[in-house]
């Protein structure tokens, strides 16, 4: 069996609206609360568990997507108004998607932060 991250606990200054807005912006299942937590599904095998947290810090999360989820994905970040930018050097530019490096090569990303400030990628290969 190949190894693969099954789940982790992602620090938010709000879980409730941490797991809403990656289900609706991203397009993460919201699973609603698991314990102390609240969840969300983003592949068959990782779920983030969200749960609120005074000692926040920013954390990067980079997600891959086929082209198809990634251009809905990069819709909605521009429907809601996110300030995005092509590179982690400047995500509020308001241009991309840019070519970045990532585990498979080089790829299409768009960079943004979510609501609790994490710092977030999409890339398409």
């Amino acid at each position: 069996m190949t190894t693969v991250l099954d789940h982790t606990i992602v620090p938010a200054l709000d879980q409730e609206k941490a797991a809403q807005w990656y289900s609706h912006v991203l397009g993460f299942e919201n699973l609603g609360r698991m314990g102390p937590f609240s969840a969300t599904r983003v592949n068959d095998s990782l779920v983030f568990d969200f749960h609120t947290s005074e000692d926040f810090r920013s954390i990067h999360y980079a997600f891959a997507m086929d082209s198809q989820e990634f251009e809905a994905a990069f819709e909605r970040v521009k429907e809601e108004g996110i300030p995005y930018g092509d590179s982690p050097f400047d995500m509020e530019n308001m241009k991309g998607p840019g070519m970045t490096a990532g585990a498979k090569g080089q790829g299409k990303a768009v960079y943004f932060k979510d609501p609790s400030g994490h710092v977030l990628e999409i890339k398409t290969y």
